[in-house]
């Protein structure tokens, strides 16, 4: 409350780091670490529950081991869910690309997630748990859907294939590009310099 705040200014990409898919794919993606506040075992049980096959793109750190060999190594029994692993930056387009939806249930204030923006820009939508800064990042029915509650997750994956592929990409590109975000720093250096000005 004592902060001398200026404004806000989001996370920026590139926007050729990715290339979009209009057309995308037949399953739910998961990307992160491996940890409990990312909710990957909630992924699972979404994707389970929705009757779609889910890839798992995780790192498991050593912090988080001990949590995916009891929590979710159990869980990747189903031939419907596939564990992939790390992947590196140039797998992530045709990963998240190729997907139906990206699903990101975590359970922590997440200050920003850049991972939905990442599949924005792939033109995947994102199925996304209200938590921290989802609500900011999202627009819902058009970048994709939040939810509360297990039953609001699944009928957000039922209904994922009305959003416009081609929305989603536009949405992160008019609010979530790295020339947006250099533009947006500028005006506040400028608002702040002129406030300065002002005082002087």
């Amino acid at each position: 409350p004592f902060l001398n705040w200026l404004g806000t200014v989001y996370h920026g990409l590139p926007a050729d780091l990715y290339s979009p898919n209009y057309r995308g794919g037949d399953y739910l993606a998961f990307l992160g670490r491996m940890s409990p506040e990312k909710r990957p075992d909630l992924a699972i049980e979404i994707a389970r529950k929705a009757g779609i096959p889910l890839k798992m793109a995780a790192k498991v750190d050593d912090a988080n081991k001990d949590y995916f060999e009891t929590v979710i190594k159990p869980m990747l029994n189903s031939p419907s869910v596939e564990f992939i692993g790390e992947i590196g930056e140039r797998e992530k387009n045709e990963f998240l690309g190729n997907a139906l939806a990206l699903l990101f249930p975590i359970d922590w204030p997440e200050p920003f997630g850049l991972v939905m923006i990442e599949a924005m820009a792939c033109a995947t939508p994102v199925i996304a748990r209200r938590c921290g800064s989802v609500p900011e990042v999202m627009k819902e029915g058009v970048s994709g859907y939040t939810f509360y509650e297990m039953e609001d997750a699944i009928k957000a994956v039922e209904k994922v294939h009305n959003i416009e592929r081609s929305g989603v990409r536009k949405y992160f590109e008019e609010r979530f590009t790295s020339e947006r975000m250099a533009t947006e720093y500028i005006k506040l250096y400028q608002m702040q310099l002129e406030s300065l000005q002002k005082v002087a």
